[in-house]
């Protein structure tokens, strides 16, 4: 069922982007800094482009920062977790040997009955 509204979603989601993308089709210009500004400075880089894509590019490189900020901020938790990792399976190792180590002597069938407890 969460299939099929999700499918709808995309599928409204689709039909609302073409019709902007169809209903923005005039040209406007994009410039990398206001006049007075490149006045001073002697250059201005721009270019024209359909609205559409303007307002469609800024979504999208809106998610892309969003996603690259939301990464780094969780740089700390990714190196906690690697941490408490390594430190679990060095852990786990030490039983391990712990166990061999308390059933050395012991019958086969009663060390596999004790590691297993």
């Amino acid at each position: 069922m969460m299939r099929y509204i999700r499918y709808g979603f995309l599928a409204v989601l689709g039909i609302v982007l073409v019709s902007v993308s169809l209903t923005n089709r005039q040209m406007v210009q994009l410039q990398l800094m206001p006049d007075a500004l490149s006045d001073l400075l002697g250059f201005n880089l721009a270019t024209s482009l359909p609205l559409f894509l303007v307002v469609l590019g800024g979504i999208v490189a809106g998610l892309v920062i969003g996603f690259l900020w939301e990464w780094l901020r969780e740089h700390k938790h990714r190196k906690d977790a690697t941490v408490k990792k390594t430190e679990v399976k060095k852990l786990e190792r030490e039983v391990k040997k712990l166990k061999k180590k308390q059933n050395e002597g012991q019958d086969d069938v009663l060390a596999l009955l004790d590691e297993a407890s």
